[in-house]
């Protein structure tokens, strides 16, 4: 069995290369070759890649190729890739609202077998709430002013991490949101837009920010005022990266959570039951899952020294249906593998 992954990041970005390691692993326990393709963000760079694919000779095309709906790419590939008779399965952004009045995995694209998405409302709501709750700890009473730095404005991911964002600040009386700015998931950008927010809210001490290298840009640029994350202002952020881990640690970060980055590798579990002729039309074809662990100190530890030094091993077989007919329904979360 052949997996082609089109990864939309950056060869050297710290997420997409831990998430081409969990999928290397996966893809070992499993039995499955796995090819990784970077589009380095260039979305039509991911478009030339599908196009190259579905352009080899027959004997040299993988079962299935695995796309994430970066910057609206996903129907283009699917159906260059379905033309071409290559089945396909999105992971970690599938198909926006807008594209889902047009268009339907195994309808108006046959060959688009369906999607697996991280939960991302969850990790957004999960980082607010705590991070609210700590600074609450420690705040006199009054109005909290809260930054928000987001990744951008049209990926599913970053849309629903927003939605939990905002969902946890509505309920927090207490906590105002001053303003919320777009890096494109850019720790520089980030480093310039803090400096821009610092400027035009003193008052605010809450930073939410949607990924690990915006959090760290933002902090770099409150350091550079001399200011210290973690007392100055309070940070939170998503993934798990090992300088997030220590930051957690180190209480530079009041809130972290992550675990999404083994979506590849849990799609690759429904590929390979799929393959095996256990489809899982059962439980939908666009089926979003909590996938996400919030790391205090004590998590943050464990994290690294199982993972610290990379994933070599992911043993996947308990997750298939097709190895375990007793499975009725796939349980995907970081918690069930930092316990086994």
């Amino acid at each position: 069995m052949s997996v082609s992954f089109i990864n939309p990041g950056r060869s050297d970005e710290a997420f997409w290369l831990t998430a081409t390691q969990a999928m290397q692993a996966a893809a070992r326990s499993l039995g499955i070759q796995l090819e990784v393709l970077y589009a380095e963000r260039e979305p039509e760079r991911a478009l030339r890649l599908a196009r190259e694919i579905a352009g080899r000779p027959q004997q040299h095309r993988p079962d299935y190729v695995l796309l994430v709906n970066e910057k609206g790419t996903l129907v283009s590939n699917a159906q260059t890739l379905g033309a071409a008779g290559i089945k396909t399965f999105a992971v970690f952004n599938g198909l926006l609202p807008q594209e889902r009045k047009t268009w339907a995995p195994r309808q108006s694209l046959p060959l688009l077998l369906g999607s697996l998405e991280p939960d991302a409302r969850e990790a957004g709501y999960l980082t607010a709430k705590a991070l609210i709750k700590q600074a609450l700890l420690t705040q006199a009473a009054g109005k909290l002013q809260m930054l928000a730095i987001a990744g951008d404005r049209s990926t599913p991911a970053s849309i629903a991490r927003n939605e939990g964002m905002r969902l946890a600040v509505a309920e927090a009386p207490q906590v105002e949101l001053a303003e919320t700015v777009f890096a494109d998931w850019r720790r520089e950008h980030a480093r310039e837009q803090m400096q821009g927010l610092l400027q035009r809210h003193p008052a605010a001490r809450l930073v939410w920010t949607g990924s690990d290298q915006m959090a760290f840009g933002a902090m770099e640029a409150l350091s550079q005022t001399g200011g210290k994350p973690g007392r100055d202002r309070h940070f939170s952020t998503i993934n798990t990266s090992n300088e997030a881990m220590q930051a957690v640690i180190d209480g530079r970060l009041d809130a972290l959570a992550g675990g999404h980055y083994l979506a590849g590798a849990w799609a690759l579990v429904m590929l390979y039951d799929h393959q095996q002729g256990r489809d899982f039309v059962d439980e939908g074809l666009e089926l979003e899952r909590p996938m996400f662990t919030l790391f205090g100190k004590a998590e943050a530890r464990r994290f690294l020294k199982q993972f610290g030094a990379g994933i070599r091993e992911l043993d996947m077989r308990p997750y298939s249906k097709h190895l375990n007919p007793q499975v009725q329904r796939y349980r995907f979360n970081l918690g069930q593998l930092l316990k086994r």
